[in-house]
Parts: C-alpha cells; structure tokens; sequence
C-alpha cells in the first residue's frame, strides 16, 4: 500500500509539473510575440512637447516644456529628443503658436539666442513688404496674420497718345500670398478682426518689386482665400465696360423710353437732333435735320432743369 501510494504522489507531481511547464512555455512564447510585435511597430522614444500652449514670443523653459514617450515610426521630422537642444545658455523663443502636448519643432522657434522678429518667419529666399490698407482694402480687419491673400491693382493706365476714354481697370497682381503680420502684430494666435493701416506679406523678390511699384501708380486691396485653396488661377483685367450699362453714369434711349417720355422736350421730339439752319442751307435745297450715325445712340443729360441731347458712339458690350 505505502509503495502503490509513493507512486501515485510521483505521477501527480510529474503531471503538474508537465501541466507547468506547458504554462510556463506559452507565456514565453506571448511575451516573445508581443515584443516582437512592438519592434515591428517602432520603438518608443522620448520628444520634447510644449506643457502648456505656447504663444508668439514664449520663451522655452524646463517649465513649459516636457519630455514624453514618441513611436519612433511617426516621429516628426526634426522633433528633439533631449532638453539641452532646446534650452541651455541662451534661452529660445517661441514664433509661431504651440498647443499643448504638441512636439516643438525647429520651424516654430528660434536658434538660441535669437529674439521674436519678422525675419525669423521668412524663409530664406523670400521678402517681407508692407501694404497699405484700410478697412475697406483689408477686407473690414477680418485679414489676420497667417491668412492667405490676393492682392488686387485697380489703377487708371495711360493710353499713350492713343485716342480713346480712359477708364480704371483692376488686376490680380499676386496670388496666394502668406500674411506675416496687420499692423505690428506678427501673432498668429489673434482671431478677432483687427483693421490696421498696414499689413506685411511673404513674396518673392520679383513680387515685392511689383508691390512697391503698384502703390505708387494705384491702389491696393486684399482678396482673402480659404486656407484649403492655394489654387493658381487665370485672371483678367476687368474694366467699367464689365460691370454693364446700367452702372453707367448717362442714360441711354435704348431701354429708358419712360424716363424720356416724362420729359415734354422728349415728347415733343423724341430724338431732337440740331437742324441745319435755313441761312446756312445752299439755295434749292431744303433745311433737314442731321441724320443720327448708324453705330451711335441719343444720350440725354439733365442739368437742373435744362437738358441737351448728344450723339455718343455704340461700344462693343453696350
């Protein structure tokens, strides 16, 4: 009996033992599987953030700054993986506006020592020039810094000796261009209107010659983009003769007989056009009056309470 019992206790430790083993083995072989798993996903790797949001002119510090666990995988480009390269002897200072929690980037700050100027935004090949605005111009303040615009000339060019009227045109001289700053407020993180007398753009050199030039001979004014759009499109020159007859400062006949017919001039001859006097009519021949020009109209303009009636040319779109 006692030898039948030794060998009943053997089997049972031998089978727990198996039974251990097979635990033991399959939890080896999850934690294998799930490092492996996590080298397939990237290491984790420490980046600095901003622990606090951050804004225009911040200086960096251990105390608005902390370090934090990144998948190496989807690090961005440029993040800093230690403090001593973002602050040490002389202090970094904060362009453009961080959120909290977001990595800090060298595109967003400056190198040490530097200090929160307009030159710190513009990148290397670019210019920074000034437009003067208005309320008006600068789309009732609701232009702000980081916003992308259209500049527009409206001007009144020279014919050149040319015989013809001289009407102001509009153009689109620039397009989506970037808004450094309204006034002297480069601060992005401003979002009521603001209507200032100036406001700086980011243009090519060749765009900041056509800028300068454009304020001297017209005004400018701003068109705002929505920020997803930064389509180039075709433009055109648009004139008075665009915006249709009726924004004219004459009235034609065509189209304005009731006017006309309320005038007793006008009904007594609707169109009254000078007669060749009797004197000066060469004899056998009979006094008529002018015939009107195939390609023109009667103009009637109203001074007080005279009126004289001309022969204008018909223009094309008229």
């Amino acid at each position: 009996m006692l030898a039948n019992r030794n060998l009943l206790i053997v089997a049972i430790a031998a089978f727990i033992g198996i039974i251990a083993v097979i635990i033991a083995n399959g939890y080896l072989t999850g934690a294998e599987k799930q490092q492996e798993s996590a080298a397939e996903q990237g290491r984790l790797v420490q980046i600095a953030v901003a622990r606090v949001p951050l804004e225009y002119g911040a200086a960096l510090t251990s105390e608005n700054v902390r370090m934090v666990s990144w998948p190496s995988t989807s690090m961005p480009a440029g993040a800093f993986q230690s403090p001593k390269g973002l602050y040490g002897g002389e202090p970094r200072i904060v362009l453009r506006p961080i959120e909290a929690g977001e990595p800090i980037l060298p595109g967003k700050i400056t190198g040490f020592g530097g200090r929160a100027s307009l030159s710190e935004l513009l990148e290397t090949d670019m210019r920074a020039v000034a437009i003067r605005i208005n309320d008006v111009a600068g789309v009732a303040g609701f232009v702000l810094p980081g916003d992308r615009v259209d500049v527009l000339l409206t001007r009144t060019p020279k014919l050149d000796g040319e015989i013809g009227e001289i009407e102001p045109v509009t153009d689109v001289l620039l397009q989506n261009v970037a808004v450094l700053a309204i006034d002297q407020s480069p601060n992005e993180k401003n979002t009521q209107p603001v209507v200032g007398k100036t406001a700086t753009v980011s243009v090519d050199q060749q765009g900041a010659q056509k800028l300068v030039l454009a304020g001297q001979v017209g005004t400018l004014s701003l068109a705002l983009r929505n920020q997803q759009n930064q389509d180039q499109f075709a433009s055109s020159t648009v004139g008075t003769r665009d915006l249709g007859p009726a924004n004219t400062s004459v009235s034609l006949y065509a189209g304005a007989g009731e006017r006309r017919a309320a005038t007793p001039a006008f009904a007594a001859n609707p169109f009254p056009y000078p007669a060749i006097p009797a004197a000066a009519a060469p004899r056998g021949t009979v006094a008529v009056a002018r015939p009107r020009p195939a390609n023109s109209v009667g103009v009637e303009i109203v001074r007080g309470t005279k009126s004289s009636t001309y022969d204008v040319t018909r223009h094309r779109g008229y």
